[in-house]
């Protein structure tokens, strides 16, 4: 019977397996879809499937930089443990490499990574490790000077937070502490033109009560809005914050004091917006003892 590649993913969608996986152990059957499962099962490849539904919040952002443009990816795990596992650093270490000569996290899943697809390595990798894997996110920077800072590494240009900095001019330094500072201020965008209107609307709006809360004239009221408005913006915004190095400056200051100008960065944090399952361990024991 003829191998297609109908079969393979028919195969693949079913088991979780990996595509060349898929292939042998269809071919090892002679195509018969329910013998090549099995195949799978005995060789451990068709665990992948019943992972993939378990929530992966730990993991490893990795950042690279390659000449005037910089990656930054995330691939979770379920634990730290494997976080802290030296063949996840390696795979991890890999895909931010294959990042570099793609433009989405979509053609990064497809980039060829030592003679697989990223998305099947990691296939492999959940099959034999046992925890559910996901290649979460991956972001690019471009610029005429382009510093990275991994926080609380676990290896060498990865850790559980990836910054990437932006710079006109020559950096002497100051890249990576405003990169630093970028880990600990987390700012939601570099300046006010960058922010999402949407947010600042909000966020008016939200003072606005508040200020009428104190029952002051609307005249009043609005002045009081435009203090508290140029405090926020100051708070939220890279350049507008005070830089932790040197707290009397903003990053803006810094960084013209320093002969460079910020043009863009990007912050990636280990599982930032997942919902982490809490389990109660007691309530699950008393549930099994009911039966």
């Amino acid at each position: 019977m003829a191998i297609t590649a109908a079969l393979v993913k028919e195969l693949r969608d079913k088991t979780g397996a990996g595509m060349m996986d898929a292939k042998k152990a269809l071919t090892e059957t002679g195509g018969d879809m329910e013998a090549a499962t099995d195949w799978l099962r005995t060789k451990g490849l068709a665990k992948a499937a019943k992972k993939s539904g378990r929530t992966a919040a730990e993991g490893l952002v990795a950042v690279k930089v390659e000449g005037d443009r910089g990656v930054v990816v995330e691939v979770n795990s379920e634990t730290d443990f494997v976080a802290k596992n030296a063949e996840f650093q390696d795979m991890v270490a890999g895909i931010a490499g294959a990042a570099m000569g793609v433009a989405d996290v979509e053609a990064l899943k497809a980039a060829d990574l030592g003679g697989k697809s990223v998305a099947d390595t990691l296939t492999d990798k959940i099959a034999t490790v046992g925890e559910n894997m996901t290649l979460r996110r991956m972001a690019a920077l471009g610029g005429e000077t382009v510093v990275s800072y991994s926080h609380n590494a676990a290896a060498p240009g990865m850790g559980k937070i990836g910054v990437l900095v932006a710079l006109s001019g020559a950096d002497n330094g100051i890249g990576k502490q405003i990169a630093m500072h970028i880990a600990a201020a987390s700012p939601q965008a570099l300046g006010e033109a960058d922010l999402d209107p949407a947010a600042v609307e909000k966020e008016k709006t939200i003072q606005m009560d508040i200020a009428r809360e104190s029952g002051k004239p609307e005249a009043v009221i609005e002045k009081m809005i435009v203090g508290r408005m140029n405090k926020w913006l100051a708070e939220v915004t890279l350049l507008g914050q005070q830089f932790v190095v040197n707290p009397d400056l903003t990053v803006e200051a810094a960084a013209k004091e320093a002969g460079v100008e910020v043009t863009g960065f990007i912050r990636l944090e280990v599982g930032e917006g997942i919902e982490k399952k809490v389990e109660d361990f007691a309530a699950e024991v008393a549930k099994a003892a009911k039966g």
